[in-house]
């Protein structure tokens, strides 16, 4: 089995375009991604900006991804750079991996919205993976963590500027790594002592709340 974990990149699309000609909030302007092979090793990776037919990159967008206009102004349009990413996918035998569920949604919406149809993206819609729930039943919480959190409490150093799309697959690649791998999956040292203090104190203030209460 290999793993093509990937990370979006979206500016946002102005309420006059969302009212007739693109009912979604946010549009794709990068797709990053890194092929894992068997061993979980990067084999290849996939990066492309994308030219957005509706949504602007304005000043937030832009200090957050470090993506201008300059830099998708000759990019492909979301149809041919999402053919070139599916074409990139290994054939047979691959699955894909992101952080969150909203990367799969927004190629979902985004193709439906430009009329963009291909048969291989049902299944790999069908059989993707969102690495931020199975952290979050590994930490045994119903919370959904920013992939920053994550790398810092699985004890993983980022490389790179976060919101980079392909900075950010490369990143929750290591961790999915670790994830699936690593048997004894130990936590940033930090972290571990502040739960252990905060299960503590609770334990210790509804211990105390009881304290001296008969129960018939």
């Amino acid at each position: 089995m290999k793993y093509a974990v990937v990370d979006l990149e979206m500016c946002v699309v102005p309420k006059g375009y969302r009212k007739n000609r693109f009912k979604y909030r946010n549009e794709t302007i990068q797709i990053g991604a890194v092929l894992l092979n068997e061993n979980y090793e990067v084999v290849d990776e996939f990066n492309s900006y994308v030219k957005p037919e509706y949504g602007c990159i304005d000043s937030f967008i832009e200090n957050l991804t470090g993506i201008t206009e300059k830099d998708v102004a000759k990019g492909p349009a979301f149809e041919e750079a999402l053919e070139s990413f599916l074409d990139w996918l290994p054939a047979d035998d691959v699955r894909c991996v992101s952080w969150s569920d909203s990367d799969p949604m927004q190629i979902i919406h985004e193709a439906s919205e430009k009329g963009i149809a291909d048969d291989r993206l049902e299944i790999v819609f069908a059989n993707w993976i969102d690495c931020q729930k199975t952290f979050s039943r590994k930490m045994d919480q119903k919370r959904a963590y920013s992939l920053e959190e994550a790398l810092f409490i699985s004890n993983i150093a980022p490389e790179g500027s976060a919101h980079d799309g392909l900075v950010d697959a490369a990143n929750t690649a290591v961790l999915f790594t670790k994830l699936e791998t690593d048997p004894d999956y130990r936590l940033n040292e930090f972290y571990e002592t502040a739960r252990k203090e905060e299960v503590d104190h609770l334990s210790f203030s509804l211990g105390d709340l009881f304290a001296g209460i008969a129960i018939a």
